[in-house]
């Protein structure tokens, strides 16, 4: 099945609450496009900074997690409650059109896309932000968020990519 026969998903009112939600891709077999990388799986957070400081172990952010999924040109990113769904095509037509993760009310639009084996958003009307996440050379995905102090996170991978 290709990813454009797939329904896009979006955040259920209030966030999916505390279990991610069912695979929204698990039937897709198309493979993934050249360039992106393959951020599959579910991650949990290694180590982070924010403002180039080392963020507190009780931190919320520390025990952050979230679930890729990756099929041809989309990719759909679950975590903190939240839906990201889109093909990550540079454009803003087909980028991620759901609510924000601090209110689960606030409308969110964001270009996403593929650039030399990073994943790209950029949020509508924000410019100059770009949030990334990148595989390392250790295997583990490094997550940047200019947006919210600086934050940088290194996650790593505690499942098989589906």
């Amino acid at each position: 099945m290709k990813c454009s026969e797939i329904p896009i998903a979006h955040t259920p009112p209030g966030g999916y609450g505390p279990s991610f939600p069912p695979l929204i891709l698990g039937n897709c077999t198309e493979p993934l496009v050249d360039g992106a990388p393959d951020l599959r799986g579910i991650w949990k957070v290694v180590t982070a900074t924010r403002g180039g400081e080392t963020v507190p172990a009780d931190d919320r952010l520390m025990s952050y997690t979230e679930r890729i999924e990756q099929c041809g040109n989309r990719i759909v990113d679950c975590g903190g409650g939240t839906i990201a769904d889109a093909l990550a095509d540079g454009t803003e037509e087909n980028g991620v059109h759901d609510v924000s993760v601090f209110d689960y009310t606030t409308p969110i639009h964001v270009v996403a896309s593929y650039e030399n084996e990073v994943f790209i958003l950029r949020p509508v009307g924000l410019p100059g932000i770009e949030v990334t996440r990148r595989l390392n050379e250790d295997g583990h995905m490094i997550w940047t968020r200019p947006d919210m102090g600086g934050v940088v996170v290194t996650l790593e991978r505690v499942s098989e990519p589906r």
